[in-house]
């Protein structure tokens, strides 16, 4: 009886092939791994990268969109990593360093304020809430960990907007329209976001008063981005009746001098 094969040949890196490879399967994961090194990849560079024709290379990124793992810049005509590869990457790193970091400044921040502090990162047009610390207070914001919310109804997703490019911007919204209104407080146009990032950045915070949720407030700033990790932000969410500009500069001054170390 012939003994079938169940090792194929090394690599470079001295990773052994497997002994029946299937190439576009190959070429997919190898187009990936791309995004991992560039923040932008165009046709030409995939189609040089994996030495294969320009209309198989063109296949295989409108698969990778399709399937929401990259998104193609309308403007530079460029892919970027898209929903669902940021997802599966957020997957992997649930319980790695990020968490594990912010966790002693979400409890340093809900002891200084009596509030609930959030560590929240961007995923596409939404943001998903990674950690919290609840108030003790028996009024309070409830912890989100777990949910995700329409980015630009958020203090912590118009801190993460405000990080971004304008071609990453109309990428996330590329019909130019914003998902549903979630009160009515939400932002509901690009224009009145391109204006309202423009004051995040200028003045390096976000403000949420009743956007997300009737009566919930928040503010919030971006971790610096770093390549080693998800663009993060951290808030602080509070009852809307109890939100007053004195405790909206105090926040997000702690919040500021904080996150310096998580950016690091």
């Amino acid at each position: 009886m012939r003994k079938e094969r169940d090792e194929g040949s090394e690599d470079q890196t001295g990773r052994t092939r497997p002994a029946y490879p299937i190439s576009s399967v190959d070429n997919a994961l190898r187009l990936l791994a791309m995004f991992g090194e560039h923040e932008r990849v165009r046709l030409s560079d995939a189609k040089d990268y994996l030495g294969v024709a320009h209309s198989t290379a063109h296949r295989l990124l409108a698969m990778l969109a399709f399937h929401g793992f990259v998104s193609q810049e309308p403007d530079s005509r460029g892919y970027v990593a898209g929903p669902a590869l940021v997802e599966i990457g957020l997957a992997a790193i649930a319980n790695m360093d990020v968490r594990g970091s912010a966790r002693p400044l979400l409890e340093e921040l809900t002891a200084t304020f009596g509030e609930t502090a959030h560590l929240v990162t961007l995923e596409g047009s939404m943001v998903r809430y990674l950690d919290a610390v609840e108030s003790p207070r028996a009024l309070r914001v409830a912890s989100r960990t777990g949910t995700t919310f329409a980015a630009h109804c958020t203090a912590s997703g118009k801190a993460l907007l405000a990080q971004l490019s304008d071609q990453r911007l109309a990428a996330l919204f590329p019909a130019g329209e914003l998902p549903p209104a979630q009160t009515p407080e939400s932002i509901n146009g690009l224009a009145d976001l391109r204006d309202e990032l423009a004051l995040v950045r200028s003045r390096g915070y976000a403000v949420n008063r009743g956007e997300s949720e009737d009566g919930v407030a928040s503010v919030a700033v971006a971790v610096p981005a770093s390549h080693r990790a998800p663009r993060t932000a951290v808030s602080v969410s509070v009852p809307l009746s109890r939100l007053s500009d004195e405790l909206i500069h105090a926040i997000a001054a702690r919040i500021q001098q904080a996150v310096k170390r998580l950016g690091t």
